[in-house]
């Protein structure tokens, strides 16, 4: 399979490490200094793309995929904003895109889990929910798109909870959350360091603490999970999410 990298930062470093340990060719790779390069004729070079740029960079650089008929995996967060419209575009294309908050293996089984708890939980109404998050003070997004597929899995399956909010912890500034309501699903967000990326769930009561956690040791696993999309994404047309490749 030949892949076309568009960013190529730490992740795209990885993600071509893997992508050659699993036998693939990467054809063209695009960051912000060779932006010009990213033409229709250079895209199809590619069996497929593996986005992983900015939320500054990503919509520009999935239009461009759309218009050279490359099918494309998208990685980069904070544009979802954007998805209903994509959605459309892409249903009626005879390409394809698969997007996700999280490509790890691990993360999607996390993702399941937490749904599955979460219908639990209205069993025992004497616990309240929280989600923390921590990442590495590069990250430009808050919170994570991990965070919110995490709050909306809760939201989508918890009674007591309608909607999540962010407080965000950076630099020393934290965003008071005095005033969280009892329906809503607070998400604390905190960047420190290097930190690749932890997620815990916390169900609280008066006599105990239940934590759903995961952490991840390094990028690796994002970046495998990116290319086994890659290769599921091969032959398919449309609009996917990660869920559709996991099929739990």
């Amino acid at each position: 399979m030949k892949i076309a990298l568009l960013g190529y930062g730490k992740m795209g470093k990885i993600i071509e490490k893997i992508a050659a340990d699993r036998k693939h060719e990467i054809v063209l790779k695009i960051d912000q200094d060779n932006q010009d390069e990213l033409t229709a004729e250079n895209l199809q070079m590619a069996d497929v793309a593996i986005e992983f740029s900015t939320p500054g960079t990503v919509l520009s650089n999935i239009e461009h995929c759309l218009n050279a008929g490359v099918p494309v995996v998208v990685g980069t967060t904070g544009w979802y904003s954007s998805l209903p419209k994509l959605k459309a575009q892409y249903e009626s294309s005879s390409t394809a895109l698969l997007y996700a908050t999280n490509f790890s293996v691990g993360v999607n089984i996390f993702f399941h889990v937490n749904k599955v708890l979460a219908k639990l939980m209205n069993n025992y109404p004497y616990y309240d929910v929280q989600v923390e998050e921590i990442h590495h003070t590069q990250k430009l997004d808050s919170p994570s798109g991990t965070a919110i597929t995490i709050a909306e899995g809760i939201v989508e399956n918890l009674h007591s909870k309608k909607e999540w909010v962010n407080s965000l912890t950076a630099d020393g500034a934290e965003t008071a959350d005095d005033n969280v309501k009892s329906d809503q699903l607070l998400i604390e967000s905190f960047r420190i360091d290097s930190v690749p990326g932890t997620h815990t769930v916390i169900y609280d009561s008066e006599v105990d603490s239940i934590e759903f956690k995961h952490t991840a040791h390094n990028r690796n696993g994002f970046a495998l999970g990116a290319v086994l999309a890659a290769e599921w994404i091969q032959g398919k047309t449309g609009f996917h999410s990660v869920e559709d490749m996991f099929d739990f």
